[in-house]
């Protein structure tokens, strides 16, 4: 079983590229309010819902003072093919070996279609100002959740 995070528990740290090839660490959002969110597969339907769902959204999200970061095992190259196909504004983070998806508890045993099967759990992390976690949500839908979350947040 994975570790799971909880409110209060530090968000582990990481350095990832961008679909760009560029280094983006956690630290570089010290003192801001991040949403990271974890999807299976960019350019998949349900991936693709959410990603537009937190693009549809930005301007409320960022005049809150939240940033989104995306993140996926997918390899920079994909991301920047999705990132341009749907006009993603926000930053795709790829983590091929799974390492911060397992820190964070993405990544693990699900079920997909009544089997048990290893796999990316799509995640969504409220990260606060200090990086700690604010909240983690496991097992979230695509469809229907950036309303979710951002009614939660008084967005």
């Amino acid at each position: 079983m994975s570790v799971r995070l909880s409110p209060g528990d530090p968000a582990p740290d990481f350095t990832l590229l961008d679909a760009d090839g560029n280094k983006v660490t956690l630290g570089d959002f010290s003192g801001k309010r991040v949403i990271l969110y974890v999807y299976p597969a960019a350019m998949t339907p349900g991936c693709t819902t959410q990603a537009c769902d937190f693009r549809d959204n930005i301007a409320r999200v960022s005049a809150a003072g939240y940033t989104v970061l995306g993140l996926s095992p997918d390899k920079p190259e994909k991301l920047a093919k999705f990132r341009e196909r749907d006009a993603i504004p926000f930053p795709l983070l790829s983590d091929p070996d799974k390492a911060v998806l397992t820190a964070y508890g993405a990544y693990g045993e699900k079920t997909n279609y009544g089997k048990t099967v290893m796999g990316v759990i799509r995640s969504t992390f409220v990260i606060d100002p200090e990086g700690k976690i604010e909240s983690a949500q496991y097992g979230v839908k695509a469809t229907g959740h950036v309303d979710r979350l951002l009614a939660q947040l008084a967005i």
